[in-house]
C-alpha cells in the first residue's frame, strides 16, 4: 500500500513539474512573439545602405552562370 502512494505522488510531481514548465515555456514564447510583433525588418534601410548585389564595374551585365561560378568560387 505504501510503496502504490509513493508511485502516485511520483507521479503528481512529474505531472506538475511537467504542466510547470509548458506553462513557462508557453508564456516565454508569447512574450518574445510580442516584444517582435511590430519590428518590421522588411523596411528599407535608413542611411547610406548600398545595395547587395550591385558589382563593381556594373557596366558588363553579368550572365547567371558567371554569378554562379562566382558564388561557388568564393564558398559564401
Amino acid at each position: 500500500m505504501i510503496s502504490w502512494l509513493k508511485v502516485v505522488v511520483q507521479t503528481v510531481k512529474v505531472f506538475v513539474l511537467f504542466t510547470g514548465c509548458t506553462i513557462l515555456f508557453y508564456y516565454g514564447i508569447m512574450w518574445l512573439n510580442e516584444e517582435y510583433k511590430d519590428y518590421h525588418k522588411y523596411d528599407e534601410p535608413k542611411g547610406a545602405a548600398v545595395k547587395v548585389s550591385a558589382s563593381a564595374n556594373s557596366s558588363e551585365p553579368s550572365s547567371w552562370l558567371d554569378r554562379l561560378i562566382l558564388f561557388y568560387l568564393n564558398g559564401e
